[in-house]
């Protein structure tokens, strides 16, 4: 519980990922090593120097609400430049049940960006058919990743085809169901929950904070893959579209974190999955 708010989650897959320093190329040996106590097992295997990677839903029972923060994967996509993700089939759907989630109850999805381990449970096949996974369900994503990555935005560019794949499969289904709303620089969801615009990884890439009482929470998308980016906010990971401006995003987030006393909870820790962020000089410490 964050004041009147109950967290829950559903994990879809926890594994090593790739090597520590290919996720988070600026960062250094020793700043994995000298961690090792607390970074391993649930965010590094020092044994094989892989950084570990936890795909998951958050679920926020809000104002009477169930809210969804980012939908994972999801079964059955076309994903060849994500050997990990591809065609993946997996239980989902009965992990959520397993706390207390049915589809019909979802009332709002909140994709923090639009990458494909962030937006797959959005829809699922029926008869052949993408159709919403959430049926009463209203799907908030950043206006910015929507014009980037889809079809105004040439699907990123062209420069990967799973980002025409995924749009196609994830996101344009909701829009013709009439599902979809975006949203630019910040949109209240009720009376604990904001999100807003937090650039850098995407164009569109955010953070929905919360707040209720005195209590507060923050969830950062991609913001940090790893608490090595935490130590030192300047190192952004390999999937940062623009790492400069990922970096100071970062150290804003992390700073307002570590002054309001916010619980910093991203999308791909291991362990509890979140963590509290405290000043430490030019850096921050983790706790």
């Amino acid at each position: 519980m964050v004041g009147g708010v109950e967290i829950l989650r559903a994990v879809e897959w926890q594994d090593a990922y790739v090597p520590a320093r290919q996720l988070v190329p600026d960062s250094r040996e020793a700043e994995w090593q000298d961690n090792a106590g607390w970074l391993a097992p649930d965010h590094w295997r020092p044994e094989t120097d892989q950084a570990v990677v936890t795909l998951q839903t958050w679920v926020l029972r809000s104002a009477g609400r169930t809210v969804l923060v980012d939908t994972g994967v999801g079964n059955g996509r076309e994903r060849p430049g994500s050997p990990l993700f591809h065609r993946r089939e997996g239980d989902f759907l009965g992990r959520l049940a397993a706390v207390g989630v049915r589809p019909e109850d979802v009332d709002v999805v909140v994709n923090t960006h639009l990458h494909a381990d962030h937006v797959g449970w959005n829809t699922r096949s029926v008869d052949g058919e993408w159709v919403p996974t959430f049926p009463n369900a209203r799907y908030l994503l950043p206006a910015a990743d929507d014009a980037y990555y889809g079809p105004a935005g040439g699907y990123g560019g062209g420069r990967r085809v799973d980002d025409r794949l995924l749009h196609e499969d994830s996101v344009a289904p909701i829009a013709r169901a009439g599902q979809l709303e975006l949203w630019e620089d910040s949109l209240r969801i009720d009376e604990h929950l904001t999100l807003e615009a937090a650039p850098g990884h995407t164009p569109g890439s955010s953070v929905l904070r919360l707040a209720s009482g005195t209590n507060r929470a923050v969830f950062v998308g991609d913001m940090l893959h790893s608490p090595v980016q935490i130590l030192d906010p300047s190192h952004s990971s390999c999937f940062c579209l623009d790492p400069a401006q990922a970096a100071t995003t970062r150290r804003r987030i992390l700073e307002r974190a570590a002054d309001q006393r916010e619980l910093v909870i991203p999308a791909h820790f291991g362990g509890t999955g979140m963590v509290e962020v405290h000043r430490a000089g030019t850096g921050f410490r983790v706790s």
